[in-house]
């Protein structure tokens, strides 16, 4: 999902137009990883979420649910 969230971000941005502060340019390559890593860490979030927000009770009336 990270490749493509930032298929999808830098299709439509081009990173040398992306000024930080308003005076710092990065090079591509290193907006190009920095959003790699930024939608990675989203989705490995939102994964982390799904898991910590899954019902843990103990009477599952005899199925296994695997966890």
């Amino acid at each position: 999902m990270a490749g493509v969230g930032s298929a999808v971000v830098f299709a439509l941005i081009d990173p040398l137009d992306v000024a930080i502060f308003g005076y710092i340019r990065p090079d591509r390559e290193i907006l190009y990883a920095g959003g790699f890593f930024l939608f990675w860490a989203i989705a490995s979030l939102s994964s982390v979420l799904s898991l910590y927000m899954y019902p843990r009770d103990n009477d599952n009336n005899g199925h296994d649910i695997g966890f």
